[in-house]
C-alpha cells in the first residue's frame, strides 16, 4: 500500500493513542476526556486554533497551509463516543469501565485522524484550510446534528466534508463508496395496544392484547413487501414485545412493541411512517382494541454528493492503488448525514479486515488500518487543496 511514509513511522504513536481511547470509552454527549485527550493531542502538533464545546462536547481546529490565501475549506469528521456494552475482547487494552466499550471504532477514527492532523501541520502542503471535527455522540445522540446546529459549517465557512468508517469483513486498508444514499435514514416507533384484560379462562370476556399485537407485528411486516417498491430498501424491525401481565393466566390489558424503520430514501420513509401507523389502529380495531402510534425521527438517509464522491474515490486510489466506489448502499445509519445535508461531501468505508463485526463485545478496531485511514483523509486535503 502507498500510504504516506509518515504515517508508517507515526504508526506506534498513533496505536498508543487509539488505545488509550479504547481504554476509556465515553458514551453520547459525555465525552469529556477523550475530547480534552484530542485538545491535548492538537496542542502538541502545535495547532493553536481549537474550539471545544460545539455540539455540546465536539471540538473543531483548524490547520492553515501554506499561503495566506483564503483558498478552499476542508472538513474532516472523526466521531469519538463508544457504545453501553461489556467488553468481551480480553485485550490488555481493554475498556477500564464496566458497562462501555468501543465496539464500533471510533477509537480508531479519532486516533487516525489526529494522526492525519499531526502530518498536515507538520507539512502544510495545501494550499486552505483543513477544519478537523471531533464529534461526539454518534451512537444515537445526533451529535452531527448539534453541531451542525451550532452552526459550523458556516462559522468555519466549510466548503465541502468528508468522513470515514471502517468495515469488518473487508481487507484492511481497502476502500469503498458510493455516489447517493450510502447509509438509511432510521426511524423508531413505539405502539402500545389496549385491549380488556381478563381471565386466561375466559378469553370471551375479555379483549386479548396479546393476540392483538401479534397480528400487528405480522401484519407490520407486510409494509415492506406490499406497500413499498420491489425495487426500494426498507427494512422494519419490531425489536421488543411486552405486555402488562405477570402471569400465565391472566390477558394483558395493555401490550407495549418497540421497533425501527430504514430506509433509502424520502419518501419510502414516508410510505413506512404512514403505513405503521394506519397498519396499527386498524388491526386494533379490528379486534376491538386501541393503538397509539409514537414515531420518533432519527438519523436521515446519508447521501453521498458525486462530485466530492470522485474526489473522495481518487484520494482511495493513490493510498490503497484501487477502490471500489460502486458498492451497494448499506441499511445502518450514521449521523454524519447531517453534515452532508447541509455542505457536500462523501462518507468512505475503510477496510478492518477479518473479524468480529461493530457492535459486538468482541469487536476491535484494527490498528494496521491507521496508515490507509490517516493517508486518506491527508490525501483528500492535499489533492482538493494543491499547493500552486
Amino acid at each position: 500500500m502507498p500510504v504516506k511514509n509518515r504515517f508508517a513511522e507515526m504508526h506506534d504513536e498513533i496505536t498508543g493513542w487509539r488505545r488509550h481511547i479504547h481504554a476509556n470509552p465515553e458514551l453520547q454527549f459525555d465525552v469529556h476526556e477523550t475530547a480534552a485527550f484530542v485538545v491535548d493531542r492538537l496542542n502538541e502538533f502545535g495547532i493553536t486554533d481549537i474550539t471545544t464545546g460545539i455540539g455540546q462536547t465536539g471540538v473543531v481546529a483548524t490547520i492553515k497551509g501554506k499561503t495566506d490565501t483564503a483558498g478552499k475549506v476542508i472538513g474532516l469528521r472523526a466521531d469519538m463516543d463508544a457504545l453501553p456494552i461489556q467488553e468481551a475482547t480480553g485485550l490488555e487494552y481493554a475498556s477500564k469501565t464496566p458497562g462501555k466499550m468501543h465496539a464500533c471504532g471510533h477509537d480508531g477514527h479519532t486516533a487516525m485522524l489526529l494522526g492525519a492532523a499531526k502530518y498536515l501541520s507538520e507539512t502544510r502542503n495545501f494550499d486552505g484550510t483543513v477544519v478537523l471535527i471531533f464529534q461526539p455522540a454518534e451512537e444515537g445522540g445526533g451529535g452531527g446534528r448539534e453541531m451542525c446546529k451550532d452552526g459550523m459549517m458556516d462559522r468555519w465557512n466549510i466548503q465541502e466534508v468528508y468522513g470515514m468508517h471502517n468495515t469488518p469483513g473487508m481487507p484492511v486498508g481497502q476502500f469503498a463508496l458510493r455516489p447517493g444514499a450510502i447509509m438509511a435514514s432510521s426511524d423508531e416507533f413505539e405502539i402500545i395496544v389496549t385491549g380488556k384484560g381478563g381471565h386466561a379462562a375466559e378469553p370471551h370476556e375479555a379483549i386479548d392484547t396479546t393476540l392483538v399485537a401479534s397480528q400487528i407485528v405480522v401484519s407490520l411486516h407486510s409494509i415492506v413487501s406490499r406497500n413499498i417498491a420491489p425495487i426500494k430498501r426498507v427494512v422494519l424491525t419490531v425489536g421488543t414485545f411486552e405486555t402488562d401481565s405477570v402471569s400465565s393466566n391472566i390477558i394483558p390489558q395493555t401490550a407495549r412493541l418497540t421497533g425501527t424503520v430504514r430506509a433509502l430514501d424520502p419518501e419510502c420513509r414516508d410510505v413506512a411512517e404512514q403505513r405503521v401507523r394506519r397498519v396499527a389502529v386498524d388491526t386494533a380495531s379490528a379486534f376491538g382494541a386501541t393503538a397509539q402510534v409514537n414515531w420518533q425521527p432519527s438519523y436521515p438517509v446519508t447521501v453521498n454528493t458525486a462530485q466530492e464522491t470522485a474526489y473522495a474515490a481518487e484520494a482511495a486510489r493513490i493510498v490503497a492503488g484501487t477502490v471500489d466506489d460502486d458498492i451497494d448502499p448499506i441499511m445502518p445509519c450514521e449521523d454524519f448525514a447531517y453534515m452532508l445535508q447541509e455542505r457536500p461531501g462523501a462518507y468512505m468505508f475503510l477496510g478492518n479486515g477479518d473479524g468480529t463485526g461493530v457492535h459486538h463485545p468482541e469487536y476491535d478496531f484494527n490498528d494496521e488500518a491507521i496508515p490507509a485511514g490517516c493517508s486518506w483523509f491527508a490525501e483528500l486535503a492535499e489533492q482538493r487543496m494543491p499547493v500552486t
